[in-house]
């Protein structure tokens, strides 16, 4: 018998078309919805791109009857904390009462379940920079709250209708696919990592270190990095976990120890070969100096192991792909 449809939001996107190539690697069936607004083409590499927005009703019930969806992964999300500072009425539209309006579809289809791609930023500044599962949810920025915001309403409609769902909250996700299949092409992003290496590459000046005066070991905030390959095979575990009866649960996936910003750069340096330049300025609006997860849970609930926990492989794969792009820019 054919296996129901997965419907992909934001599938398009860095962290959503890493899973959706390992969903495809391992057979299933796949809807994805993205608008391009930061996704491109060529990151999809399985299954059927329908081009649209989350938040529109209609498409998105034609395609759950369509393509006879019973789970939902939904990634679809603007990501710019500094951003949602200055305009946070997109934030919540866009991550919010989007979400809102697919988790109404979701409800009139009956379906099964659903896999929420959320963040540590829900956290805001946890005591001690280590957060659990069950520490308090603080955000400081509308990012984060526009996040927490769709928790709430996921787990109310979990609660009222028997939606199985995981809710899964990102530490800093970063690096490419080893085999250099697919990485993050985002125009103008903003996470450290791609940002460094887009200055070894050539396409950027300088990277920038915002906050040198935090109270950490060398003065820059301090972040627990997360292969991008290692949180899409935690979603797979998720979907596994929920298709053999698992409770609805909120994991966090991090790998329990964190590196600063002048660490992580010093990783970059090694891979390239040489020095950065490099620009400190002031800290920016809405980040915490130290966040890392407490990350127990993910492994014993999902079974899940990372297989990249290392600074060095992250930054090679992203890195790797930066030069990549240099010879065929993503469209």
């Amino acid at each position: 018998m054919q296996r129901k449809g997965i419907l992909v939001t934001g599938g398009a996107g860095y962290i959503g078309s890493h899973v959706v190539r390992q969903l495809g690697e391992a057979g299933e069936r796949i809807i994805v919805l993205d608008n391009l607004s930061t996704g491109f083409r060529s990151a999809v590499t399985h299954g059927t791109l329908v081009v649209g927005d989350t938040g529109d009703s209609a498409l998105t019930s034609r395609l759950l009857a369509e393509f006879d969806i019973d789970t939902i992964m939904h990634f679809a999300a603007h990501t710019i904390v500094p951003e949602s500072v200055s305009d946070p009425l997109k934030y919540y539209g866009n991550n919010t009462c989007a979400s809102r309006n697919l988790l109404a579809c979701a409800s009139r289809h009956g379906i099964a379940h659903f896999i929420f791609s959320s963040t540590a930023a829900v956290y805001g500044t946890p005591d001690g920079g280590r957060a659990a599962e069950d520490s308090p949810t603080s955000p400081i920025n509308p990012y984060g709250l526009s996040k927490l915001m769709t928790e709430w309403m996921l787990r109310d409609l979990s609660r009222a209708s028997g939606l199985g769902h995981v809710t899964l909250r990102y530490f800093n996700v970063a690096g490419a696919h080893p085999g250099g299949r697919i990485g993050q092409s985002t125009r103008n992003a903003t996470l450290l990592t791609k940002v460094a290496c887009e200055v070894v590459v050539g396409k950027r000046p300088h990277v920038s270190v915002f906050g040198t005066d935090y109270d950490t070991p060398d003065g820059t905030g301090v972040r627990d990095y997360i292969h991008v390959e290692d949180l899409a095979t935690a979603h797979i575990r998720a979907l596994d976990y929920l298709r053999n009866g698992g409770t609805s649960t909120t994991l966090n996936c991090g790998y329990g120890h964190g590196y600063s910003v002048r660490e992580l750069l010093a990783a970059v340096e090694r891979a390239a070969g040489r020095r950065l330049p490099v620009r400190e300025e002031p800290r920016r609006p809405g980040d915490p100096p130290v966040l890392i997860a407490v990350a127990d849970q993910v492994r014993s609930t999902l079974g899940w192991q990372p297989a990249y926990d290392d600074i060095d492989a992250i930054v090679g794969s992203a890195l790797a792909w930066e030069k990549r792009l240099l010879e065929t820019p993503a469209g």
